[in-house]
């Protein structure tokens, strides 16, 4: 039996918290048993919306990572129950046993993401199903079923193809991501004259490290912008334009950068 996957599409979440929405509407109050117990009024989010901000006011970029249970491969949550009370179904769906896990803090404490919650009045761990009851009915998960710009989707097999939230954590989840956020380096070039500065378009930028380079031009504004990096410390960026002497910067540092206003001299 095929394993039921989802490709979450960051690029397209405008963060309108539909698919939080639908979750809390679909399990606050519901039980649906032997899947899951009744998800209380509050305090659990198993459909978490994450609000990632990269750079500084004005070239400041927002994200927003629609994150549930990730249905990893390597579950720990199912290593750290007991008497069965973590499980994988058949087509590998993960499954807390709402009778079985009564007590099982430690399942809580076993998920890296944080997408496993405790409900103290029922003394039970509690996540993201897959909606695993709307599955068996042909139906789909209430979170793809409210989105309203198809950010998240189900992908059928288990997805080699994109990228995973963590992969540090080593534990090959089957719910696959685009666009994930990473570090972006931008700024405008601006060219002295006698007049004062003007915008710099068509100005070639490189960005160089000991083993790759890209290279941009500038647009009317002067603006330029390399994003998707993981890492920026050892890169250079180089500066060329006819008639100027080339701007080498160093880039260090662990987050994204805004250089500014780079200006460019009267020539040589």
């Amino acid at each position: 039996m095929s394993q039921p996957t989802m490709k979450v599409d960051v690029d397209k979440c405008t963060g309108c918290y539909a698919c939080f929405l639908a979750c809390r509407d679909e399990y606050t109050g519901n039980d649906y048993l032997p899947l899951s117990a009744a998800q209380p009024p509050a305090s659990q989010s198993w459909m978490r919306v994450e609000e990632i901000e990269r750079g500084t006011f004005p070239k400041l970029k927002v994200s927003y990572i629609p994150i549930m249970c990730q249905q990893c491969e390597d579950a720990p949550c199912i290593e750290a129950s007991t008497d069965g009370a973590v499980y994988r179904r058949d087509d590998g769906i993960v499954i807390i046993d709402p009778e079985k896990a009564k007590g099982q803090k430690a399942i809580v404490d076993s998920c890296p993401y944080g997408v496993i919650f405790w409900n103290a009045e029922k003394a039970l761990a509690q996540k993201c199903t897959f909606c695993a009851h709307l599955l068996e009915a042909g139906g789909e998960p209430r979170c793809i079923e409210a989105c309203p710009v198809a950010a998240i989707q189900l992908a059928g097999d288990r997805l080699d193809e994109g990228e995973k939230l963590h992969p540090e954590f080593g534990l090959d989840p089957a719910v696959k991501y685009a666009g994930l956020p990473k570090n972006f380096v931008t700024g405008e070039v601006v060219i002295k004259s006698e007049d004062g500065e003007e915008c710099a378009a068509n100005v070639t930028v490189v960005l160089k490290s000991d083993t790759e380079e890209h290279s941009t031009v500038t647009d009317i504004f002067g603006d330029f912008e390399f994003d998707g990096l993981t890492e920026l410390a050892g890169r250079i960026l180089i500066i060329h334009h006819d008639g100027h002497a080339p701007i080498e910067i160093p880039l260090a540092g662990e987050t994204s950068i805004d250089l500014g206003l780079i200006e460019l001299g009267f020539g040589l």
